[in-house]
Parts: C-alpha cells; sequence; structure tokens
C-alpha cells in the first residue's frame, strides 16, 4: 500500500535524510534530474543555497526554481525530490520542462513519483502557469506513465542533442492545469 507524501520546503530537519538520498543515489549510479544540483554539493547547507549556486552553475540560461522534498507522512521520511522551474527558459523548453524530480531507489515503483507530480501541479498553477512541460527519455517508461497518468500529452519528440538521456530521443509532454 502507497503511503500518502506531502510536499515540503527542505530545511535543515532534512539534512541527514538529504545527504543520505545523495549517498543512495550516488550508489545507485543515478541521474539526479530534479535535485537541485544535489549531485554537486558537499553539503546540506551548500545545497539550499540554490539560487546563488544555480546562477553560477547556469549562468545566463538559469530560471529559479522551487524545490521540494516529498516527505511519507506516516514516518516523515524524504522519499523523492521535486523541483518546480520558471520560465522555461529556452534550453528548458527543449530538454528538461518546468518540472523535474527522482525517487530514492530503495522507495522506487510505489506510485511515489506519480503522487509528488500530482502534488507540484497546483503549486505550478498558484505561480500562473496553466500548462507546464515535462520531458523524458523516449525509452523510460516508467516515466512516460507518471506523466501521462497526470494528464501529460506529447506534443513532439526531439533528438537530444544535449546528451542527457540515453536513447538520444527527448519526448516533451504538456499537462494542462
Amino acid at each position: 500500500m502507497m503511503c500518502e507524501l506531502i510536499l515540503i520546503r527542505p530545511s535543515k530537519v532534512y539534512e541527514e535524510q538529504v545527504m543520505s538520498y545523495k549517498e543512495e543515489m550516488l550508489q545507485n549510479g543515478d541521474s539526479f534530474a530534479g535535485c537541485a544540483g544535489l549531485e554537486d554539493v558537499n553539503s546540506f547547507d551548500e545545497w539550499l543555497d540554490f539560487e546563488r549556486r544555480l546562477k553560477k552553475r547556469y549562468g545566463a540560461g538559469y530560471v529559479p526554481s522551487e524545490v521540494f522534498l516529498a516527505v511519507r507522512k506516516n514516518d516523515n521520511f524524504v522519499v523523492g525530490i521535486i523541483d518546480y522551474r520558471h520560465p522555461l527558459s529556452d534550453f528548458l523548453k527543449s530538454f528538461g520542462g518546468n518540472i523535474g524530480y527522482s525517487i530514492r531507489p530503495s522507495e522506487r515503483r510505489k506510485g511515489y513519483a506519480s503522487q509528488m507530480l500530482k502534488l507540484i501541479l497546483p503549486i505550478c498553477r498558484d505561480f500562473g502557469e496553466n500548462k507546464v512541460l515535462l520531458t523524458c527519455d523516449k525509452e523510460n517508461t516508467a516515466s512516460k506513465r507518471i506523466i501521462t497518468k497526470n494528464g501529460g500529452v506529447l506534443e513532439n519528440e526531439a533528438a537530444d542533442t544535449a546528451g542527457l538521456n540515453k536513447s538520444g530521443i527527448i519526448q516533451r509532454y504538456w499537462i494542462s492545469l
């Protein structure tokens, strides 16, 4: 049975869990999509400084993002990280989309990603969006299922000239809010 999640802004309360999340992702050889650059930091405090750090990393391509931890209500455990990026830069329009997310490897295949996406859509609406873009690797059937379950409609497929995924093809989906 899937447990209920809530989205919470990162705070010191979750420092140990976020850093163990990073370790689990590294040990599993995972992509850090949707983790707001967690792979690039050595400390939780460094990670929390999203704007300064990500502006430096992305330069003119930087856009603000709203970062949330997906926390399981019954035990206050961080199972995922999701970020909502707005507005769309040219790069995000082509490759990354408005929303990126990841699930802790030990918590996958429990329906959490779909629940996280569902929870962030009203937040996007509150920021004035009427639709959001999500992208995934053409071969990532799990991600495709999560996006379509939440109302995603495939707009097109594009060559992954940025080298972000395995298949070389990015699928671009829009969710109307």
